[in-house]
């Protein structure tokens, strides 16, 4: 078996691709230690064409070619045509640490923990552009072992780009990413924590996050589709706090998370929707996917739990000036 395979879905990044994948090729692994699955989702632009002679170059190259249907089923292609013991999903746009694979991939194997967790730079197009990530640190690396509850009620990101996941454990519990939605790390990563039972957190430094242009989770992009997809991947995390399988704990922890989700949501509707209608609809629809949603944790979770169920716009205005916004 493999050791590793690299699963990217490629969808229209024509200016940060190459360098994604100049990144995974500085990492001094054994080609024949790994597998890169490149699941193009269909784009229309020059992506594929500015990686043709990396891919031709490299033996270890899958490339899986789709029509168009989003990065959740080209990660569900990835994982299903995958043969490495571990699996790592950066996304196309970002760039992984050079030398930063092989210590934490040594580890998954010595150990075999269902996850491992590392950490992750920040960094703007400038400062990529300038290579400034060739000038980056290891820190003194510390490393925790814990359970997946554990990590649920520490960790309040739900990347799915800066972990080792085990193959055979994401395949025996039927985890899947929701087709046709952004947002879909945060029922994923959820749904995985709940089932893992040895998971490593480590301040090892994986990934280049790159901020500052047009994405998913960049909040100036945000419409009312994104909308529709969040609310659709909070609906999805809340239905897991309702398995009576798991512990009253492990449903507090989940309901904590989505408190900031729900919050983020709430934010972005008033933030970067103008139109009260649009605003109303957009707070409805999360209602009808999750008509059971509440937090009630203190007295003004309660008050403002009665207010989004009974007066919604009444609601989003006191939020609107709480937060300083229009």
């Amino acid at each position: 078996m493999l050791k590793l395979s690299i699963i990217v879905p490629v969808y229209n990044v024509e200016p940060y691709i190459r360098p994604c994948f100049e990144s995974i090729f500085k990492q001094g692994l054994d080609e024949d230690d790994y597998e890169v699955i490149i699941v193009n989702d269909g784009s229309t632009d020059k992506s594929m064409d500015m990686i043709a002679d990396i891919i031709n170059q490299h033996k270890n190259i899958t490339v899986i070619n789709q029509e168009n249907q989003g990065l959740s089923v080209a990660r569900n292609n990835g994982i299903a045509a995958s043969k490495g013991e571990y699996i790592l999903m950066p996304d196309s746009d970002d760039l992984l640490i050079e030398s930063s694979i092989p210590p934490l991939l040594k580890t998954a194997l010595e150990t075999k923990v269902d996850i491992i967790v590392a950490d992750y730079l920040m960094m703007n197009n400038y400062e990529i552009d300038q290579q400034q990530y060739n000038k980056i640190k290891q820190p003194y690396i510390s490393t925790k072992e814990m359970t997946g509850v554990e990590l649920l009620k520490e960790i309040k990101a739900c990347y799915v780009w800066n972990k080792l996941y085990r193959r055979d454990f994401l395949l025996q519990n039927h985890f899947s990413f929701i087709p046709g939605i952004r947002f879909q790390d945060i029922p994923f990563t959820h749904e995985c924590y709940i089932k893992a039972q040895r998971c490593l957190k480590t301040n090892s430094l994986l990934n280049i996050y790159r901020r500052g242009h047009s994405s998913t989770s960049d909040p100036n992009s945000f419409n009312a589709q994104k909308a529709h997809d969040l609310s659709t991947a909070i609906a999805a995390t809340w239905e897991l706090s309702k398995n009576k399988q798991i512990a009253p704990d492990i449903k507090e922890a989940i309901k904590n998370n989505l408190l900031g989700t729900y919050h983020n949501y709430i934010f972005r509707i008033l933030k970067y929707t103008d139109d009260p209608s649009v605003r109303i609809e957009l707070l409805r629809d999360l209602s009808k996917k999750a008509p059971d949603l509440h937090f009630t944790g203190n007295i003004y979770q309660c008050i403002g739990y009665l207010l989004y169920r009974m007066a919604p716009r009444l609601y989003l205005t006191i939020i609107s000036k709480h937060w300083g916004l229009k």
